[in-house]
């Protein structure tokens, strides 16, 4: 064996056991209305070959947590601990603190705010959100939603939710509202007993400036970063890459940052890949093996 191989060798044990222990909260596998790259069932799987912790499945359009309870109960072997959330786009009703309660009665971990039916969302169709997946069968046009009245206010529907996420003590996520709402929903989300807050892609879509990042995780608020926003991809090159994810992983401080796959999307990489990837990319970039554990499992099982 050459050095170069065994180099090699080297940087991919290290790599394995920095995963040891990994949590994603962002995993887009399937059954969904988009084409998905996997499904629960095999995101488990490498989940668990991998050794994380934990996985928490993500769809923008129903609550995962019967999967999860299922998978869980039938494959126990695995030994990994799978969760789910509700996303409040329209198919949940919107901004429904009912469904917010039956969520967290079922076990749930997230709420994800709006995410395709956020009217920041929809505005950004000719620009950022443009390439987003579809669903194969047309769905209806979603209906904007927003968590602010026409004053600027929270609506009544949203302080309920913060209530009932707040008697839950689960997870506050941003879903894909704007940076301008989460300044008003943040805050008072802390104010009603909301301890745990989750920014999901800070500077896509959501629009975060370095300075909105170094406010928001001041008051709390993790910023979740997606891992496929900087790696290479089938789709196209790379948004950001791997200096510019440190850039951002110090304007909050590694205690408040957390990394998400955010994938499953067909013509990406599968989520356990993503993270082999980026951690290749942050050792090579000489950060502490011991930031890496928090940003790929530490800081997200605590919220957990």
């Amino acid at each position: 064996m050459n050095d170069a191989s065994a180099a090699t060798l080297d940087r991919n044990a290290e790599i394995a056991d920095l995963l040891v222990g990994a949590v994603d909260l962002h995993c887009h596998s399937g059954p969904a209305v988009f084409p998905r790259l996997l499904d629960h069932y095999e995101a488990m799987v490498e989940a668990s070959a991998a050794g994380f912790s934990a996985l928490v499945y993500k769809d923008h359009f129903y609550p995962g947590m019967a999967h999860a309870k299922l998978l869980e109960t039938l494959y126990p072997e695995t030994g990994v601990r799978l969760y789910s959330g509700v996303a409040l786009n329209n198919a949940s009703g919107g901004i429904n603190p009912h469904a917010v309660d039956h969520a967290i009665k079922l076990g749930g971990k997230i709420v994800w705010m709006p995410t395709f039916a956020a009217a920041n969302h929809i505005d950004k169709s000719a620009n950022e959100t443009k390439n987003y997946p579809k669903s194969v069968n047309p769905m209806l046009p979603p209906i904007p939603l927003t968590v602010l009245d026409e004053n600027g206010k929270l609506t009544k529907e949203t302080n309920e939710v913060l209530d009932v996420i707040a008697a839950g003590d689960i997870i506050l996520s941003s879903g894909h509202l704007s940076v301008d709402e989460l300044k008003v929903l943040y805050p008072e989300a802390k104010q009603r007993g909301v301890r745990k807050m989750m920014i999901n892609h800070p500077t896509y879509v959501i629009g975060c400036s370095d300075d909105d990042i170094g406010e928001l995780s001041r008051l709390g608020v993790y910023m979740e970063h997606s891992i496929c926003m900087f790696i290479p991809n089938e789709r196209g090159p790379a948004r950001w890459n791997a200096r510019e994810l440190r850039r951002l992983v110090d304007l909050a401080g590694v205690e408040m940052t957390i990394f998400g796959s955010d994938l499953g999307l067909v013509k990406m990489p599968r989520p356990v890949e993503g993270y082999r990837a980026i951690v290749k990319d942050l050792l090579d970039l000489d950060m502490p093996k011991s930031d890496i554990r928090k940003l790929v499992g530490a800081n997200a099982a605590s919220l957990l």
